[in-house]
């Protein structure tokens, strides 16, 4: 009995011996479907080193490789295509990893996380030396490193704006000067207005001449306007209201002048006038018909006695020329005044009705700080730039590119955790951008859902926690579940603070929002922090929160899966 019992568990020693080797064997198999190596442990300052990763696996397990920045601190060049050849039953893949670094020491390249199938496998991290290139300073000078230059960026397509503006005012400018500035070419009648009255009173005998009313048989009007053109000589050079007087009226008149010595007119002169002006008011009003001859005997006459008139004109002194050109002077600023004033109202008009038109498409305050510039407005149509930080890659567009920070990681940590650190902007600017990756370099079991929750809660305190000792007061903190625009899960802690301005005592109000992801190894964060005040800087951070992506495994996966 007792020799049975010892062969039974002899027996069951021996299958426990028998499923020991079976599974540490098959541990051993699934460890060894995964490895890397360099080309080599030693390169200068900018080599490139070679990191391959070699994978077997069965055909029908889907392998995804390590993607973007996952080597820091040696920084990825290059990722060659996956090459696969088949053996049997077994797939055997590998990718070449072109890797570098710009300074010198010794350096970890971390372990890579490559998943087949829904399992994920790691590979063993290795150590690299990065060395120093020898100068000799015999043959090469050695200069101080050149200090950081901003550059300043592309105007994109200002220039067409530039030209079409360009092109309106020269338009406008063409319209003004043709229709108000440019001389323009005389009418009949205002060259005929321009000649002394001596010469338009010639000029209108001779029209009178050319005209058809004797052949037409329109004697009332041809005596009319032979009448009126001694009367209009008359009233612009001897009696001013020669026009509207009778013809007594008017003898009397030109009688009185001759008395008075004011005009040297002859007896006959002012007779022939007399007997005209008499003749042509029969005609016009008593409906009487002188022959031909009459008729041109006074047309005679008329002529005659502009001659005659002009001849007694006294002529004009030097006081009275002076100030016909003063009046002549006067009217040509006049003109010019005017073409000054048509001017100024057209073009204010314009801007006016510009202004409004834009205004009521674009809204008032638009256009007005795009007249006078806005600092924010500038920055919310400018060139956006879409890019992934730190790694887990944090995927998110700013108005500028994110610069990179120095870490405040303690040098006794620095082996165990790294911090990737990037932000834009100041108080100042009114907008504050920063975005932070905390990743363990400590290899072990993955942190549970509670814990990651919890490093999230820590995280966030220390912001707030450090936000206090640099002063912020007054900091209002809300927080809620935040899911971005691909479908990631995270903290959202938000609310407002009065943010010390730097270089002075005074602080400003700032709404504020950070935007908290954890991972099994690494906590990403986000944090802006706006004015309120600027409705610019609103539209910006709206447009930052809506871009924010990051890729969970599954994603990562998926992705990989639909390239595949």
């Amino acid at each position: 009995m007792n020799n049975r019992k010892l062969h039974i568990r002899l027996s069951k020693a021996k299958r426990k011996l028998v499923l020991g080797l079976v599974f540490g064997l098959f541990n051993l198999l699934a460890f060894a479907q995964v490895t890397s190596e360099v080309d080599t442990t030693k390169i200068k300052i900018g080599q490139q080193i070679s990191y391959k990763i070699k994978v077997e696996a069965d055909s029908s397990a889907l392998v995804v490789f390590p993607e973007g920045q996952t080597f820091m601190p040696l920084e990825s060049v290059e990722a060659l295509d996956i090459d696969t050849t088949k053996k049997e039953a077994k797939y055997y893949l590998s990718r070449i990893y072109k890797l570098t670094q710009f300074d010198s020491g010794a350096y970890t390249i971390p372990r890579q996380k490559i998943i087949i199938g829904d399992k994920p496998f790691y590979t063993d991290s290795l150590s690299v030396e990065v060395n120093t290139i020898e100068v000799d300073t015999t043959k090469q000078k050695l200069f101080d490193i050149k200090p950081i230059i901003e550059v300043e960026r592309s105007g994109g397509n200002w220039w067409i704006w530039l030209l079409v503006a360009l092109a309106a005012i020269a338009l406008v400018a063409f319209l003004l000067y043709w229709f108000i500035w440019r001389p323009k070419p005389l009418t009949e009648e205002e060259e005929i207005a321009l000649l002394p009255p001596y010469d338009r009173a010639k000029l209108a005998l001779k029209k009178l001449d050319e005209s058809q009313y004797l052949i037409r048989s329109e004697v009332k009007t041809y005596y009319s306007e032979l009448t009126l053109v001694i009367r209009k000589y008359l009233d612009e050079k001897v009696y001013e209201r020669s026009l509207e007087s009778t013809t007594d009226e008017l003898i009397a008149r030109l009688q009185l002048l001759k008395e008075g010595n004011q005009f040297a007119f002859t007896k006959d002169t002012i007779h022939n006038l007399e007997t005209i002006l008499k003749r042509a008011d029969l005609v016009k009003f008593a409906k009487s018909a002188p022959d031909a001859a009459l008729i041109e005997m006074d047309r005679a006459t008329i002529e005659k006695e502009v001659d005659n008139v002009k001849a007694c004109l006294p002529e004009p002194t030097e006081e009275e020329k002076l100030l016909d050109q003063q009046y002549k002077e006067a009217q040509e600023r006049k003109k010019k005044r005017k073409k000054i004033i048509l001017t100024t109202a057209i073009s204010v008009l314009l801007i006016i009705a510009t202004f409004v038109g834009f205004g009521l498409k674009y809204g008032f305050r638009n256009v007005v700080d795009t007249i006078l510039g806005n600092d924010s407005k500038e920055l919310l149509e400018s060139e956006w730039v879409e890019s992934a930080y730190g790694y887990p890659p944090v995927y998110i567009e700013t108005p500028e590119v994110l610069m990179r920070m120095p870490d405040t990681i303690p040098e006794a940590l620095k082996d165990k955790v790294e911090l990737s650190l990037f932000a834009f902007g100041g108080v100042e600017e009114n907008i504050t951008v920063t975005v932070s990756t905390l990743r363990t370099l400590v290899e072990g079991d993955e942190q549970g859902q509670e814990d990651a929750q919890k490093n999230v809660t820590q995280a966030i305190d220390q912001i707030l926690n450090r936000w206090e000792a640099t002063n912020v007061q007054n900091i209002i903190t809300k927080g809620e579940q935040y899911i971005t625009p691909n479908a990631v899960e995270g903290v959202k802690t938000f609310g407002n603070a009065d943010f010390p301005i730097p270089d002075t005592e005074d602080s400003r109000k700032m709404e504020y929002s950070i935007f908290s992801f954890a991972t099994t190894d690494a906590i990403m964060q986000i944090i802006l922090v706006w004015s309120k005040d600027d409705i610019y800087v609103e539209e910006i951070v709206d447009r930052i929160i809506d871009s924010i992506e990051l890729k969970s495994d599954e994603q990562a996966e998926a992705e990989q899966q639909t390239q595949n």
